[in-house]
């Protein structure tokens, strides 16, 4: 049976009332990850709802291609109030608490009227008569926005609300940000009173949470230049993470939730419609329940800590800088843990995709004032990064194919070396660690005399990028804010080497690496070992899975293996298990780089860690038949070989995971199963700005409900789409009309919205699907 996890990073993107969708949409990456949790606890669990649908489509992919595929939704990002939707998920599959009590939040609470502030509420029917104009001419004038485009029935609840906003106070937010801030935590405490069940990642995986946000004043940070020597920058960008590995048992939260409310109302302060985040305004929400306060602070704004600035602190909204932030879910990829193959996917969520089009012979229209001034200011910074990130993954995808092409084309040859080296030993009945060891000593060195003088270029290479490593380690590990680049830091371990134990890397008979390099590529070269056991993880969850001339015995056995001792390794990265006072000596590493060096060597424990991990895979090499056995061998011997053919050009060594990332996007014009016409046609939340949900229960409600579908049919295509060639549309069709009606059930249960649109939808999914 062939094991798969699909990864989800998921990235929530800003979008005002559009949350509520989105909301939607994450419900059912929630939903999909418990039904894959129920798929993989027992044969025999049992789920309801939209759930079921998901776990029929788990079991019937099991059943008709052998593939037990599990869905792994372990990084999540968001911004503004995309950002909400991603702490409260991350929560939810951290926790095993229900995701629901956020859907109360936002049809319930997301309203003007609740999250206006008292004090800027009109204080009479009569307050600000002059303004009646004003109001008739935005709700009642021929042409206007309420008229065009509300609902009859819902358009005098519409009015009411812009009118009192406008006749509201003036130059100053409207809504309340210690209501909001009071509202995020109780919908957290709400979570936590619903029953615990299992965690929705298994346990040990590394969650990943991360939320931007913009401190408006900004901080001073050093940057190190030529000349001057060094200069104070502003920085304004102030993202919020959270990494947390699952816990055993459900009940457990991701964070303090005074952390994770600060998080929320951070990234969501809407510049103009609510006020800037001080953190007194949390003080007040969280009284004297926030437990760990000093060290999240010193974590998240270390800067402002050591300045004694904290109270001076004012964040917005977190799009203003990031609308989308790839690249926190990017840098997340790092130290995550390989169980089986991985079909890493980054899913974004864009209600709104659709941008004004100008095409040739169009009418020239000069840019307005106010549009320039909007534009500048707002939608073009927010998108641009965007393309931008996108560019990233796609480089890094490239990158991985052409590694992979090289060492298809280099196969042949470096098996015949390796065949030629060792010959009839690959045969031996019981390879025990000591004999392994051996073997791949005498194989580094072999593939280092084969190279002849790109040998040298090759360990060049790879002592640059242990040194970008260690020295990154070093930085992440100080979490101060003073610390030296990494060029820097990664300078100063090189002269620390060179003047005490590498004085050349060059072996003293001018073949291969000299004793003392390859004392330190033995202490410090993680990286090498991984990428090791990927290829090794890669013929065997993909090269040889359906060669008819290898038998299915012993396969599994291999891949869980080499899937332990990646996590083993994988275990080495994370600073956070060097021990506590690891912080001091990775902060004094300019000072004191012998020690740094010594005390990560130890602590580390590399060699150790290599026992290990080859006494498993020669467990695993003494279950298999010999002709597995000696092409596991001939692609483990042979990685030096192509590890120096293709290092220094290639240098592929930032993602843990091997198969090349791929991007999905869920918006309403990617799921047109039920209704074409995008979101035009279907979202109401893009009115007035994208505040329209705000003004009405009636847009929530059909906001909210074309997220869950438009997610369902999204997560429906993704699973589809990572069985090995392709999964027949005709049944991820129907799969789909299920779990549309099975959502339409959910919520008539749940009394959550109208019966008239459940009815309409019910109609309208009968009339497309059948």
């Amino acid at each position: 049976m062939r094991q798969k996890e699909l990864r989800i990073a998921l990235v929530c993107y800003g979008g005002v009332s559009l949350a509520v969708y989105m909301h939607g949409v994450t419900k059912e990456v929630w939903k999909l990850a418990r039904a894959s949790r129920a798929f993989h606890a027992a044969e025999e669990e049992q789920a309801s709802g939209v759930e079921a649908v998901y776990l029929s489509l788990l079991r019937q992919i099991q059943k008709e291609r052998t593939l037990r595929l599990r869905v792994l939704p372990d990084i999540i990002t968001g911004a503004s109030a995309g950002g909400i939707n991603a702490v409260f998920l991350a929560q939810a599959i951290h926790s095993g608490h229900s995701l629901e009590p956020l859907t109360e939040l936002w049809l319930k609470n997301a309203d003007v009227e609740r999250l206006v502030e008292p004090e800027a509420r009109p204080w009479s029917p009569a307050a600000r008569v002059y303004m009646r104009p004003i109001v008739w001419y935005l709700t009642r004038a021929p042409g206007n926005t309420v008229t065009e485009t509300v609902a009859a029935e819902t358009r005098n609840e519409v009015r009411q609300k812009i009118s009192s906003l406008v006749r509201g106070r003036w130059f100053e937010p409207p809504f309340s940000g210690e209501g909001f801030s009071h509202l995020l935590h109780n919908a957290l405490q709400a979570m936590g009173d619903t029953p615990a069940e299992a965690p929705l990642l298994p346990t040990r995986h590394p969650l990943d949470l991360l939320v931007t946000a913009t401190d408006f004043r900004g901080r001073l940070e050093t940057l190190r230049l030529n000349s001057p020597p060094r200069v104070e920058e502003a920085e304004h960008r102030m993202p919020i993470r959270f990494r947390a590995n699952t816990p055993t048992v459900g009940g457990e939260n991701l964070a303090q939730l005074c952390e994770l409310t600060l998080a929320a109302r951070a990234t969501a302060s809407f510049p103009g419609a609510f006020p800037p985040l001080r953190l007194a305004e949390i003080d007040e929400v969280c009284g004297d329940d926030w437990e760990g306060r000093d060290l999240f602070l010193r974590r998240v704004m270390p800067t402002h800590v050591d300045r004694g600035t904290v109270d001076h602190v004012s964040l917005v909204d977190g799009s203003v800088l990031n609308n989308a932030p790839f690249e926190g879910a990017i840098a997340a990829l790092t130290v995550r843990p390989a169980q089986r193959e991985v079909d890493r996917r980054f899913v974004y969520i864009d209600p709104s995709p659709k941008h004004a089009r100008v095409e040739a012979g169009d009418a020239v229209k000069p840019v307005g004032f106010f549009a320039a001034i909007a534009g500048s200011l707002s939608a073009i910074p927010r998108e641009q990064p965007i393309r931008d990130n996108l560019e990233v993954l796609e480089k890094q995808t490239r990158e991985a194919e052409k590694l992979r092409r090289m060492v298809a084309a280099l196969r042949p040859e470096v098996e015949a070396a390796v065949d030629k080296l060792f010959g009839r030993t690959l045969f031996l009945d019981r390879p025990n660690r000591k004999r392994l060891a051996n073997w791949r000593s005498r194989a580094q060195q072999a593939a280092a005399e084969k190279a002849g003088y790109a040998f040298h270029s090759y360990a060049q290479a790879k002592l640059g990028g242990i040194l970008d490593r260690l020295a990154d380690l070093a930085r992440r590990a100080a979490n101060t804010p003073d610390m030296p680049s990494v060029p820097e830091i990664a300078e100063r371990l090189r002269q620390e080497i060179d003047a005490h134990e590498l004085g050349s890397l060059s072996a003293e008979t001018g073949i291969g690496a000299s004793s003392a390099a390859i004392a330190f590529f033995r202490d410090h070269d993680l990286a090498f070992r991984i990428r090791r056991l990927r290829l090794l993880a890669r013929r065997l969850s993909r090269d040889w899975e359906l060669d008819p001339d290898i038998a299915d015995e012993g396969l599994e056995d291999a891949r869980s293996a080499v899937y332990s001792a990646l996590t083993l390794y994988f275990a080495k990265e994370d600073h956070g298990n060097l021990g506590p006072d690891f912080e001091g000596i990775a902060a004094d590493v300019m000072e004191n780089p012998g020690l740094f060096l010594s005390e990560l060597a130890e602590r580390r424990a590399l060699r150790s860690a290599d026992e290990a991990a080859e006494e498993a895979l020669c467990e695993a090499l003494d279950a298999m038949p010999r002709d597995l056995r000696r092409r596991v061998l001939l692609a483990y011997l042979g990685f030096p070989f192509y590890d120096v053919a293709t290092l220094p050009l290639l240098r592929n060594e930032g993602l843990t995971e091997f198969d090349p990332v791929k991007v999905d996007r869920i918006s309403p014009e990617d799921a047109t199963a039920i209704r074409e016409g995008g979101t035009a046609a279907t979202l109401r939340g893009t009115e007035f700005f994208n505040f329209g949900a705000f003004f009405s229960r009636t847009y929530r409600e059909n906001d909210y409900l074309w997220g869950r579908l438009h997610g369902a049919e999204r997560m429906i295509d993704l699973v589809c789409s990572t069985v090995p060639g392709g999964y027949d549309q005709a049944e991820c069709l129907a799969v789909k009309r299920e779990a549309f009606l099975a959502i339409c059930d959910e919520e008539e249960a749940r009394d959550n919205c109208s019966a008239a649109l459940l009815a309409a939808l019910r109609q309208e999914i009968a009339a497309k699907l059948g």
